[in-house]
């Protein structure tokens, strides 16, 4: 272990009130020896308490029921001392915790050795974890049981013990099942589940954020996708996760795959491992369950991280995942090995669902669009519009410089400028609108079924994407390609056909033409009654194109070369850039002080970030339009709230360490949505205090008064003070915080 003076002389520093592993980290354990329990696969893991339970599981040669313990404070492997009859051998069962206990369901029994007496089970334990006890709930359940199965998904929710699908011994199942684990007489009710629901599968992982279970891939014969399923339970009711609103060159959902594990964390769903077309894959992919999107977390350097396995099992204790054992290779090598992956426990940037309110409250517009022949009135910010959209900056502007009257630059007026905007109705305008706040496709577009949208939203759809060429807003042109080819199929590709010739959507109509002109749909296609009532010149053009590719004939349409396209701006760059730019001093309408400098800034989004902004610009409009901006009595360096500037306009979190210390009390003082930024700020100054800096770190510590801060950066400068001393900034320190430095290392020189 580094003592503090080793760390000072490597040029870096760490401050102790940081977690204990960097985020993003991985980390392999003690292995679990031989002796306390064999290397297996296809076993449970579970968290409770200080402790990581494995029941169960195969060593390759027998079905094991030995019950495992790692104890994660001191690092060390234990038998678990019971009483009672444990579940007989088995493996591909479920485990659960509800309360102090773990309830073990089902799996498959009987010999592998000899091939002999092999059966899936539908019972139920439970081990009490206090008591050390087990117990089966035979003679507790009344009424009929689920049929019994294996590799089967298990969960809890609402006190109740919940069972999906599995394979029976003669088929893949898509049941589910629950049991009311408080219940006095207890008994097994099958669901009845609507919606979309997953295929026929099993080896696969469930997992719960708030009141929905999420299932991925599996195996499923034919049927096998990567699609993401969530179970919505107050409903009861299935949804398949649309990916039509990832862009092209964006992280892609995991390969599909079986014998993998999925865990939640903060929303987020973790998946590891498992086997993907006949390799075992050791990538860690994430999905945020709020942005809907994929990622691939990419682990920090020197990582000890686990190689592909399947059928491994995993768990979350604290702010960390723990995967154990699994098959490792071809010879289905068996693992006793134990990692951990640190989470980061960053609370999530909440740019986007503070944007969604501001446009749902209507506070603070400043600008009115007329649309369409009719002039329905709606309201929105010039300052998100602008940012957004090229098109309606223009036309803002227009007005703004025909309606002011003022001599200086700012966009203050005592009304909303009113924009007429005769090409867009209210309905699809509104669409556009939300995606412009929102960087997401309005949940009524959107299909969460296998045969895509329907055909009122494919045409709304059509609409908005028209909207989008005219507003310029690229991101929003390529989600709505995307969404749209993704539902084109043969029943609704001629609809699709003569509404984008209609719309003048050339690229659209070229792609309709390729998917009709299809080997395996051109046929079916112009057989239906739909295809004789299309114009003639619609129809001409089809059997020309189809007869010039005869020869040559795609499998399907060729968009490529669409993939090469860099992924447009998003929410936050756009943001960014106007934030930066001279088009964003432009709507300037608030001048906040900090010491000498001014900066401009726009009320919307203060409003929409900050509380404090809120409450004083619905209570009442500063003098001349002007904010000196102050934490608590400490005024911040100009630097230090440009670092504040971008993390309210885009979510920016990078900052120096000196603009740190000034931002971490920032959050108490304007009232964000979470203490994001003070998070930010605390990982930023264990990460970055260096021998360079610290001296600043430390004056600046003192300036604002942060002494929990000042007496961490008091102990690492007395532990190698030697060092410290021949900085030159070291003689321009003030008096005070010399005999601060006296102090503690006579304090220290006092313990020895």
């Amino acid at each position: 272990m580094s003592t503090m003076s080793e760390e000072l002389s490597e040029d870096n520093l760490t401050l102790n009130f940081g977690p204990k592993e960097p985020v993003h980290c991985w980390k392999k354990l003690q292995p679990c020896e031989e002796f306390v329990g064999a290397k297996r696969s296809k076993q449970t893991l579970v968290s409770w308490s200080d402790g990581l339970y494995i029941f169960g599981g195969d060593n390759g040669k027998r079905m094991l029921n030995d019950f495992l313990v790692f104890h994660i404070g001191e690092g060390s492997w234990a038998r678990v001392v019971y009483t009672g009859t444990p579940p007989a051998p088995r493996y591909h069962h479920s485990a659960v915790v509800f309360s102090n206990s773990m309830f073990i369901f089902g799996g498959y029994t009987g010999d592998i050795n000899s091939n002999s007496n092999l059966h899936n089970k539908n019972d139920l334990f439970e081990y009490k974890f206090k008591s050390s006890q087990w117990l089966e709930w035979k003679d507790v359940i009344t009424g009929p049981l689920p049929p019994a199965r294996s590799a089967h998904g298990a969960i809890v929710y609402d006190n109740k013990l919940w069972i999906f699908a599995g394979y029976d011994g003669h088929a893949r199942l898509n049941d589910l099942w629950m049991i009311d684990l408080t219940d006095v007489h207890p008994h097994w009710m099958q669901v009845n589940q609507t919606g979309d629901h997953p295929p026929t599968c099993c080896n696969f992982p469930t997992a719960v954020v708030d009141d929905s279970m999420y299932v991925f891939s599996g195996q499923s014969g034919a049927k096998i996708t990567n699609h993401l399923y969530e179970f919505k339970f107050l409903e009861q009711r299935w949804i398949r996760i649309p990916t039509e609103h990832l862009l092209r060159g964006a992280p892609a959902p995991p390969q599909r795959r079986y014998g993998h594990t999925m865990v939640a964390h903060n929303r987020q769903l973790y998946v590891f491992g498992g086997a993907v077309e006949g390799t075992l894959q050791s990538e860690l992919h994430c999905y945020d369950v709020d942005s809907r999107s994929w990622s691939i977390v990419q682990p920090v350097d020197g990582s000890q991280s686990p190689s592909g396995r399947l059928f491994h099992s995993g768990a979350v204790c604290d702010n960390a995942m723990y995967i154990f054992g699994g098959t490792l290779d071809a010879a289905a090598t068996r693992s006793g090995e134990m990692y951990r992956f640190q989470f980061s426990s960053y609370p999530k940037c909440t740019l986007i669902n503070d944007f969604a309110k501001l446009l749902q409250n209507g506070q603070f517009c400043d600008v009115e669009f007329l649309l369409g022949e009719s002039k329905d009135a709606l309201s929105a910010h010039s300052v998100v519009v602008a940012a957004r959209s090229p098109f309606l900056h223009e036309k803002i502007m227009d007005v703004h410089k025909q309606s002011s009257t003022l001599q200086s630059p700012s966009f203050i007026h005592d009304n909303p400028l009113v924009v007429a905007l005769p090409q867009a109705t209210m309905e699809v305008f509104k669409m556009a609108l939300h995606f412009m706040y929102t960087d997401r496709i309005h949940p009524s577009l959107e299909s969460t079924s296998r045969e895509g949208m329907s055909s009122e939203q494919m045409l709304l759809m059509m609409d908005v994407y028209k909207l989008s060429l005219l507003l310029k807003i690229q991101r929003l042109e390529m989600l709505c390609v995307q969404y749209i080819q993704a539902s084109i199929n043969e029943e609704n590709v001629l609809l699709v056909l003569e509404n984008a010739c209609e719309l003048r959507l050339c690229s659209l109509k070229d792609y309709c033409l390729k998917f009709i002109v299809r080997e395996s749909s051109f046929k079916t296609i112009v057989m239906s009654s739909e295809f004789e009532n299309i114009e003639q010149s619609l129809m001409v053009e089809i059997i020309r194109r189809q007869q010039s590719c005869i020869r040559s004939r795609p499998t399907s349409p060729d968009f490529s070369h669409e993939d090469e396209q860099s992924i447009p701006s998003s929410l936050q760059d756009d943001l960014r850039d106007f934030l930066q730019s001279e088009i964003g001093k432009q709507y300037a309408d608030i001048f906040l002080e900090v010491g000498e400098v001014v900066i401009p800034a726009h009320k919307p989004v203060l409003a929409a970030r900050c509380a404090y902004f809120e409450a004083m610009f619905r209570s009442f409009m500063p003098k001349d339009h002007s904010v000196k901006i102050t934490f608590g009595k400490i005024i911040p360096t100009e630097q230090a709230f440009h670092s504040l500037m971008r993390y309210i306009y885009c979510g920016d979190s990078v900052m120096p360490s000196e603009d740190a210390l000034y931002l971490f009390a920032a959050p108490d003082f304007f009232g964000f949505s979470n203490q994001r930024l003070q998070v930010y700020c605390k990982s930023t100054l264990e990460q970055k205090v260096s021998v360079d800096n610290i001296l600043d770190i430390f004056e600046a510590a003192d300036a604002i008064k942060m002494e929990e801060v000042k007496a961490h950066i008091l102990s690492l400068i007395v532990n190698d003070f030697g060092t410290i001393i021949k900085q030159a900034h070291f003689r321009t320190l003030k008096r005070e915080l010399l005999l601060d430095i006296l102090d503690t290392l006579a304090a220290k020189m006092y313990q020895k």
